[in-house]
């Protein structure tokens, strides 16, 4: 269980909140073996490394139709209602950030504007190991779908008896997905990546998922297809001070410790009154939940820390850059002004971590380990690409001309100089 930290020194910050870290001898090796070995042999190959890692034997990796409806009509319609109106909230969101083509003509003449286009076909990787995350499926295809990406793949481990479990069939089915394939980890992101007779080839992809997988879509980058974000094991970071309802808190601490035994939640407050009784209520809640084993497992690594002032609170929070940070305190708008670094952030008593996680709109697949210092999380432009385009008039080729000219030669590029010089000669023999 978790103990109170007093007020510690900016010096072992880093010590104290390191994240879970699990030694995985040769990984790399293993993940480029792997590879090779994918692009080699192909769907032999990753029926033999979902054998060798899952313990099942498919046959056919490809979900069949009669798969995806005999799993539809096994949803309950109250669960199904819940998703579609999820659904509908994400939409609503994410078709908010459909940006306006911008168009800026920088001198007479010299007209410059940009445009998204969709990358043409994504890749989803949605984990299903100890939990069926249906609701990754949502957060993933609809921002797709909204950008126009014409050929969405998406792959998740089969359970034991060699299907997907229902929910995500649904799921996938309502968004819109129509490639969904029977593998999960290092096989299926190299599939994706490298493209099999079953498992088409994509230019990225997305999706959270354990330290295999995390390094799977790092080496995917070396075949040309891109990532959204090294995402890694989930953590939260909770800001709270006497305002806060300790029950609340609590909740959001477990709610998010029981993802998996790698998860890190950290309570950030200035008041030692307001932790001594949330782990008090803590300890009450933990009692009653299924996952107890798991959550445990994941609050040894997790923190209780008395920050200093609101300032020393700020300092932290950004330097730690949390996935997911909770904002409960007086000082709201302070604190909010101020985070630097942050995945999605969620303020007041009653915006509980898992709200996001489902069904409020925002997106729930955000950069971990300190990557919100540099990354987003996905939204609509992370399924798509700006082009610019440019028109020159003569008028504008004259008036940008000679800076041109100039600038070439002064790198000595000639030839560059004389694209320009030849459109103004013809210019001037045209009077």
């Amino acid at each position: 269980m978790m103990n109170i930290i007093m007020e510690p020194e900016k010096a072992i910050w880093e010590s104290i909140v390191s994240r879970p870290e699990y030694a995985v001898k040769d990984l790399d090796d293993l993940v480029n073996d792997m590879f090779s070995e994918i692009q080699k042999r192909g769907d032999d190959a990753v029926r033999n490394y979902t054998a060798l890692f899952d313990g099942i034997s498919v046959k056919e990796i490809q979900v069949t139709e009669a798969e995806i409806q005999n799993a539809v009509s096994q949803v309950p319609d109250k669960l199904k209602q819940a998703i579609q109106q999820a659904k509908m909230n994400i939409e609503s969101f994410h078709s908010a950030q459909l940006s306006k083509n911008s168009r800026v003509e920088t001198v007479p003449g010299v007209n410059c504007w940009t445009e998204r286009r969709p990358i043409e076909k994504v890749g989803i990787y949605i984990p299903s190991g100890t939990a069926p995350l249906f609701s990754t499926i949502l957060m993933l295809a609809i921002p797709a779908r909204l950008a126009g990406c014409e050929t969405i793949v998406m792959c998740t481990p089969p359970k034991e008896n060699n299907l997907i479990d229902p929910v995500m069939l649904y799921a996938a089915k309502l968004c819109g997905i129509s490639i969904i394939c029977k593998v999960g980890g290092i096989q299926s992101i190299a599939a994706m990546a490298l493209g099999t007779k079953s498992v088409p080839k994509v230019y990225k992809i997305y999706g959270p998922g354990n330290q295999f997988v995390t390094a799977a879509k790092q080496m995917a980058t070396r075949y040309k297809t891109a990532i959204d974000m090294p995402a890694g094991p989930s953590e939260l970071l909770v800001y709270a001070d006497d305002t806060a309802k300790p029950a609340f808190v609590a909740s959001d601490l477990l709610s998010q410790a029981e993802h998996g035994v790698d998860s890190q939640v950290i309570l950030l407050s200035p008041s030692k009154k307001l932790l001594d009784r949330v782990i008090i209520e803590l300890s009450a809640q933990l009692q009653s939940l299924p996952r107890k084993s798991i959550v445990e497992k994941a609050l040894n690594h997790s923190r209780f820390i008395q920050i200093k002032n609101r300032s020393t609170a700020i300092e932290f929070i950004n330097e730690y850059a949390p996935e997911h940070c909770i904002v409960i305190s007086e000082d709201e708008q302070f604190i909010l002004e101020n985070i630097r670094n942050a995945g999605s952030v969620f303020i007041g008593n009653y915006t509980p971590e898992s709200a996001g996680d489902y069904a409020s709109g925002t997106n729930h697949t955000l950069p971990t380990n300190g990557f919100a210092k540099q990354y987003s999380g996905v939204n609509l432009d992370s399924f798509t690409k700006q082009i610019t385009f440019q028109k020159i008039s003569k008028l504008g080729i004259q008036n940008i001309g000679n800076i041109v000219e100039l600038m070439a030669e002064a790198e000595g590029l000639q030839a560059h100089k004389n694209a320009v010089t030849i459109r103004l000669n013809d210019i001037r023999n045209e009077r």
